[in-house]
């Protein structure tokens, strides 16, 4: 799986991480508590008396078992699906580890099981060693495994203390064990996690960097460069309308030779922190091409409406220009607008020429003007 396939949102990543980690490693568990107890259940001397409880055993764990090898994980990495797959799973590891602690209840209360007794506890101790160590994602949920393990077959010792104290107290202290064990494995899982968001945020902090312009803060040339080809498609296939405007501060290489290239950079800054002013719609996508030309993406915009946002952007522009640095700028802009027809542009790059052309049509003839694709 790439970065960009991974969820961005840390509450998502964080519940995906659980899910991959939890299914990698438990999905096989079904399995081993059904062998386990087919091998408690067959080695009664005589497993005839045990039938009735031997199949349903067997159906409960084969059950068991068929529900934890079909629970996929979702497609989808959403908060709310990878939730939900994670309360199905936790629930089939807590189901197995009641139904295995029934098991070693039985087994060790059970005079008919004495035979099975070392089996039953060796696999107890195997599933509670295996879940501290593979499944401390979550305090809670990952103690209560224990007790369900543990607890009936200790109350099944308790019953014939004088007889097995010594295994009860052998059992009692490798219990306490086990949630020492689990506390510390919790801590290390949740350094990871920490570890792989810090680098999913650092990640995030150089994609950013690398789609946006240092100086004015809008996307640059690469971000348009992705975003344009994906919004134009979308706009053919749902049949939408998706405008772009065009816009290029005339003879800003004046500003430069006359004021400094400080103060370039001080008017390109407001020229773009003036487009947010006016292009402020959440779908609308600002960027910088390079040097003194922006554009806007306009999703679901007709030309007529954003003909009119551009309009007035130019409008305000001419009447106010900029106060940079002590330096009164009455800067204009040349601007070409488009929307996407389908009829005259076979693709993206087509769309983009039309609008381009209309731009220095606009050049052209005059400048401070706004010209339709």
């Amino acid at each position: 799986m790439t970065h960009s396939e991974l969820p961005q949102d840390p509450a998502a990543f964080a519940l995906w991480r659980e899910a991959q980690d939890i299914h990698a490693r438990s999905h096989l568990a079904g399995v081993y508590y059904l062998i386990a107890w087919l091998l408690v259940w067959t080695m009664v001397g005589e497993p005839g008396p045990q039938l009735v409880i031997g199949l349903t055993g067997t159906a409960f764990f084969a059950a068991l078992m068929f529900l934890r090898l079909a629970h996929r994980l979702p497609a989808q990495h959403t908060e709310a699906l990878l939730q939900g797959w994670l309360n199905r799973q936790w629930t089939l590891i807590l189901l197995g580890a009641l139904g295995w602690g029934l098991t070693l209840g039985w087994a060790l209360s059970s005079p008919e099981l004495e035979n099975s007794r070392v089996i039953a506890i060796m696999a107890t101790i195997a599933f509670s060693t295996a879940s501290i160590y593979h499944l401390a994602m979550r305090k809670h949920l990952s103690l209560l495994i224990l007790p369900l393990l543990y607890l009936p077959g200790l109350l099944a010792l308790m019953l014939d203390w004088q007889a097995q104290r010594g295994l009860f107290i052998a059992l009692i202290v490798y219990f306490s064990y086990l949630i020492l064990a689990l506390g510390r494995n919790r801590e290390v899982y949740r350094n990871h996690l920490a570890l792989e968001l810090e680098m999913l945020e650092q990640q995030q902090s150089l994609e950013q960097l690398s789609r946006t312009d240092s100086l004015t803060q809008l996307g640059n040339r690469y971000q348009f460069n992705s975003l344009f080809p994906v919004m134009v498609a979308n706009a053919q296939h749902q049949s939408a309308s998706m405008s772009l405007v065009l816009l290029d501060i005339d003879f800003f290489k004046r500003v430069n030779d006359e004021h400094g290239h400080t103060c370039g950079d001080a008017c390109l800054s407001a020229f773009a922190e003036r487009m947010r002013q006016v292009f402020r719609r959440r779908s609308d996508a600002l960027l910088r091409l390079g040097g003194e030309e922006f554009g806007v993406l306009m999703p679901n915009t007709t030309l007529e409406q954003a003909c009119l946002l551009a309009e007035s952007f130019r409008l305000e522009l001419t009447q106010q220009g900029f106060n940079v640095q002590g330096n009164s700028l009455p800067l204009t802009a040349s601007l070409g607008v488009g929307c996407f027809d389908p009829q005259r542009d076979d693709n993206a790059e087509a769309f983009f020429k039309r609008v381009d052309d209309a731009l220095y049509k606009a050049k052209r003839t005059g400048r401070n003007r706004l010209v339709q694709a």
